[in-house]
């Protein structure tokens, strides 16, 4: 009988089982520290890709379904409201506690916009096919009165950066001039600066940036600043109800927001249908497609955590909104 001997290991072997004795050592070293076990890289990770995919085009598809969506509930509730304030105007019947719910219910609407409606569509409901920006002001920044403080340097921080951005403002400096120096400081942090007809600078960020610029925008020196927000273009909670000519002056409100709004979902619209002609000029050849399929498939058969995390890794940001929206191009 032969003898049982030792088997030696391969280099390779040799190699894989020093990893794993060494990620193990370290995990067990993480988690007695309190500190969660590191997780390593997918090994196999899902190995084709689509050559020539338009990766922009699920975003913009996404983005206009979703503002699209939100207009529409705001068009039904405004076309709602136009009727009850007819019907009050013309002695029908009509409710004033109905208009006034109407009215609370769309004020709620548009307080969720930036939660419902992405970043294509901004404080004004204009679409925009890149992101949305939200104006702002600062209370005392004006032309005239930077001109009269003679020299002086401001630096900003905002959003919480710990970078300060500085403007320095000299003595005999122009409109443009001053304009230029504070849109130029300020740029690095996506904040784009102008002026309106009554020489106040007018602040411009991205909608999605806004919400922590609000909340973070400081001078040093001067602390913490509170931003003054432009107002939006549907305010129904300043529409009144208490007699005929407040009655008139919502239904007035009620028919420009109305134009705005449909003014946005052809715009939107105009958006999905530029999409769906970048989807049909350059289509994904179906063998391609199958070949990421089985690849999936299969990934998605194999019981380990590498499979896990590639597919938990490729799932990541698909919502039901943006598979609805692709599925609709076709």
């Amino acid at each position: 009988m032969d003898a049982i001997r030792p088997t030696t290991p391969s280099p390779a072997d040799a190699a894989g089982a020093g990893n794993t004795v060494s990620a193990r050592a370290d995990a067990a070293e993480r988690i007695a520290g309190g500190r969660p076990p590191q997780l390593s890289a997918p090994t196999a990770p899902l190995r084709r890709g689509l050559p020539g995919l338009d990766t922009r085009l699920q975003g913009d598809v996404a983005g206009a379904q979703q503002a699209l969506d939100f207009l529409e509930e705001v068009a039904r509730q405004l076309q709602s409201l136009k009727s009850e304030l007819s019907a009050k105007l013309s002695n029908l019947q009509a409710d004033e506690r109905q208009i006034e719910a109407q009215l609370r219910e769309l004020a709620n609407t548009l307080d969720r916009r930036r939660k419902s409606a992405g970043d294509k569509l901004n404080a004004q409901l204009n679409y925009s096919s890149a992101s949305a920006t939200q104006r702002f002001s600062m209370r005392g920044m004006t032309l005239s009165s930077l001109k009269a403080s003679g020299p002086q340097m401001m630096s900003f921080s905002l959003g919480g950066s710990n970078q300060a951005l500085t403007v320095n403002i000299e003595r005999g400096m122009s409109d443009e001039e001053i304009i230029q120096r504070f849109d130029r400081a300020l740029a690095p942090a996506n904040v784009r600066v102008s002026s309106d007809a009554n020489g106040k600078l007018v602040f411009t960020a991205p909608e999605v940036h806004w919400p922590a610029l609000r909340d973070n925008l400081s001078i040093l020196g001067r602390g913490r600043v509170a931003p003054e927000e432009e107002p939006g273009a549907v305010a129904p909670q300043r529409w009144g109800t208490s007699d005929t000519e407040a009655l008139r002056r919502s239904l007035q409100e009620v028919v420009r927001a109305l134009a705005q709004v449909r003014s946005s979902q052809a715009a939107a619209s105009r958006e999905l249908s530029a999409a769906a002609s970048r989807a049909a000029t350059a289509p994904v050849p179906a063998v391609d497609m199958n070949a990421l399929a089985q690849d999936f498939a299969a990934t998605a058969t194999e019981p380990n955590y590498d499979s896990l995390l590639a597919i938990t890794s490729a799932m990541v940001g698909i919502s039901r909104e943006r598979v609805l929206a692709l599925l609709g191009l076709h």
